[in-house]
């Protein structure tokens, strides 16, 4: 491990050797981790990006068993860069882990803390600091440790503050916070962590174009693939020409294919056609939609609470209404009236909906929901 000041680390030694005009060579062997520093790894996906970190893990006790805790930070991980005395670096940095390279490497652009990084493999190395440590992306991944680093194949630094953690006997990577487009790495040893931010910019314009290249191949066969390309770019509001486009093709399919006429694709289709400004156009799809015999009484009655959350009760009410001549007697098509009449102010019927509600539940769940759905009517009832 090169945490000492000196090389602890046995080399592996390739030699050629050569008989006659034939060439053969003698290739490393399996062997315990020097140190018995284990490989690890960590990969996390920050929207389509890959972000992973490959590395060989220290602990705090001692190979002897001494008890080494305290005694980590600034002591057997020096401050500042040191001379290990060994190789070319007499100014290096720490190699964020034990024995070759640590490795970061991300499928695509990324900004570490608000700085670019290209795509790419790096080697990845610490200056530790008692306020501040600076992490450092190099371009060379495939060396060991620090003792050959040098400044100039720098790819990025970072200053970052580290901070107080728990306990980690075993010095590892966690992505501690993950979102969508953004995540934040930190490494974690004894009672100390280094975090950093990754940021993935336009994480839709990846998803994007990872989805046109897909429906090039055999995704692009299947209406419903077609049809959820659709939805991404509506549920975002983003890219909603091109929406318009994939949510044609799932109902009417490729010149010489065939799409699916449902109610999925025929609401995907008016959704577009509406985003679009095709007002009229998106009401006769809905209408078809509705009408379509796959149009399931769960279908009908979330497009109904759709409308109420967009503030639609009346056209709501009417949703509601059509699904219980589709469906009586079906559930949840007395609750999705009680709530209908609620919001349109008929509490009456709003309640004698809600209660047989509650009687033709079909489970537990359903029923408590149903009772909630009863007594907010009733108290909004004593109001009026």
């Amino acid at each position: 491990m090169h945490l000492l000041k000196h090389l602890t680390a046995t080399a592996v030694v390739v030699a050629a050797l050569t008989a006659g005009s034939a060439g053969a060579q003698i290739r490393g062997i399996t062997l315990p981790p020097s140190g018995d520093n284990q490989v690890s790894k960590v990969v996390q996906y920050i929207g389509p990006v890959q972000v992973a970190v490959k590395y060989s893990s220290p602990d705090v006790t001692g190979p002897q068993g001494e008890d080494r805790r305290g005694k980590i930070w600034g002591g057997l991980v020096p401050y500042g860069l040191s001379d290990l005395g060994f190789g070319p670096c007499k100014e290096c940095p720490w190699r964020a882990g034990a024995n070759e390279n640590t490795i970061f490497t991300v499928s695509h652009d990324v900004k570490i803390e608000g700085k670019a990084l290209a795509a790419g493999s790096y080697g990845l190395h610490m200056i530790p600091g008692k306020d501040e440590w600076v992490v450092i992306f190099s371009k060379d991944s495939t060396s060991w440790g620090s003792y050959t680093y040098n400044p100039a194949e720098d790819a990025l630094r970072v200053t970052v503050k580290p901070e107080k953690a728990e306990y980690n006997e075993w010095l590892t990577f966690e992505f501690t916070d993950r979102d969508p487009d953004h995540a934040t790495l930190a490494l974690k040893w004894e009672e100390l962590a280094v975090p950093f931010n990754i940021k993935v910019e336009n994480v839709n314009d990846l998803y994007l174009a990872q989805i046109r290249q897909e429906l090039r191949s055999y995704p692009g066969f299947t209406s419903e693939n077609w049809r959820a390309a659709a939805r991404f770019c509506l549920d975002n509001k983003i890219n909603t020409a091109e929406a318009l486009t994939w949510a044609e093709t799932a109902v009417n399919g490729l010149r010489g294919g065939q799409g699916e006429v449902s109610f999925n694709t025929l609401m995907t289709l008016a959704d577009a056609q509406e985003a679009n400004g095709k007002t009229a156009e998106a009401a006769a799809s809905r209408q078809k939609a509705l009408a379509d015999p796959s149009a399931s009484v769960i279908d009908i009655h979330m497009y109904g609470r759709t409308l109420q959350l967009a503030g639609k009760n009346k056209e709501a009410l009417a949703i509601f209404e059509m699904n219980a001549k589709k469906n009586p007697g079906k559930w949840p098509v007395e609750l999705g009236l009680a709530r209908a009449y609620s919001a349109t102010g008929d509490h009456k019927k709003a309640l004698e909906h809600a209660k047989l509600a509650v009687k033709t539940a079909p489970n537990e769940g359903n029923r408590k929901n149903a009772e909630m759905v009863l007594k907010q009517i009733e108290e909004a009832a004593k109001k009026k």
